[in-house]
């Protein structure tokens, strides 16, 4: 299980409480940024809690919400029809749907400094009958959002359209807003990075930010890079299933093996990531827990600082080895206490002969 989120009250003014009376909080989700909607289609095997949970108002306390998500806005139509989508994000440019926040998928184009045309949009400009782009919506919103968070790591920091070389200026929302920007509720942005997003990780966060709106709970903490620190505080080794084979220095050459596979490729050792603790879905699966090598794509530097993929890291070769010498002694060492524990004291009077006065019928 992970570490439990702080469960302190604080001041309205430090922790971004709005008072909502009856009033829902909106979550304007866009994902039209460069994406594979993997982070959408991911967070539907959320269970803890479940999107049903918060879109429904299953979890008490928490205050009423209304999701304008393309995956499941199922009220609402194309342009031109009674109740259109991508009508909600001009209500919350014109201030109509006060607070809501702001979830922002995929990485954003950056057409300021590759002014080759636009990359991605999302609706349509009612004036010019143009598309808006990507980071237009961002301009217009950002500002006037409770909170903006990032899903996924193309969002938080630019992920695999970004990488060196790419046409599009892409970057994460923190590259594109600042660092040190916050809400007008006084809230940086929140990162929930993943390549996809582990599903209960972002659903976990978006409800901390729900509680913490309505007063329940304190201004959320994250770490240097603005990721939830409850979430992101330990590596993948620290909570790796494997990781006892590193120390007795048994390492995997093929991806077969239940044994630690540095030597194959993985970073798990460095890097931020709590899926192998807390399993896939409902507990099960995670990279290392079904052989798979972990390739850092919850970190800053994915993927340009992470490849060659299923080469030994930098260092490994030096680790392993040290691990291996120190490894193999320790695994004698606990062969010789293995073989006087693995038997009862002999005060139990153990052994072929009995002497407890029983009578075997044969």
């Amino acid at each position: 299980m992970n570490e439990a989120p702080p469960a302190a009250s604080a001041e309205p003014e430090t922790s971004g409480a709005v008072g909502t009376d009856d009033k829902p909080i909106h979550i304007l989700w866009i994902n039209a940024g460069l994406s594979c909607d993997g982070d959408s289609v991911a967070l539907t095997a959320a269970m803890q809690p479940s999107i049903e949970e918060i879109a429904l108002g299953g979890l008490p306390g928490l205050p009423k919400i209304a999701v304008h998500w393309p995956l499941i806005d199922f009220e609402c139509g194309p342009v031109g029809g009674a109740d259109t989508f991508i009508e909600w994000f001009f209500k919350g440019e014109r201030g109509e749907i006060d607070p809501f926040v702001l979830v922002i998928e995929g990485s954003v184009p950056n057409e300021a400094i590759k002014k080759e045309g636009y990359w991605c949009g999302f609706g349509d400009n009612p004036e010019t009958g143009q598309p808006i782009t990507t980071s237009e919506w961002i301009d217009r919103l950002a500002p006037k959002a409770l909170a903006v968070v990032a899903i996924g790591t193309c969002a938080t920091y630019g992920g695999i359209h970004a990488m060196a070389g790419n046409p599009t200026g892409a970057m994460g929302v923190p590259d594109y807003l600042g660092w040190d920007w916050k809400s007008k509720a006084g809230i940086p942005i929140v990162c929930v990075p993943g390549c996809p997003i582990q599903p209960d990780n972002f659903a976990e966060t978006l409800t901390y930010l729900l509680y913490q709106a309505a007063g329940s709970a304190p201004m959320i903490p994250l770490d240097d890079k603005l990721r939830p620190t409850w979430l992101f505080g330990a590596t993948v080794h620290e909570g790796c299933d494997r990781a006892g084979y590193y120390e007795q220095g048994q390492f995997a050459l093929s991806y077969d093996s239940p044994q630690c596979l540095v030597k194959i490729g993985c970073w798990g050792p460095v890097v931020k990531c709590n899926v192998p603790k807390r399993g896939w879905m409902n507990g099960i699966g995670g990279c290392p827990n079904v052989g798979g090598i972990c390739i850092a794509c919850t970190m800053p530097g994915f993927p340009d600082k992470f490849m060659p993929f299923m080469d030994e890291p930098p260092g490994a070769k030096l680790s392993t080895t040290a691990s291996g010498a120190y490894g193999g002694v320790v695994r004698k060492l606990r062969t010789m206490t293995t073989r006087t524990v693995d038997k009862e004291p002999k005060w139990r009077h153990t052994g072929r002969k009995l002497t407890t006065g029983y009578r075997p019928p044969w």
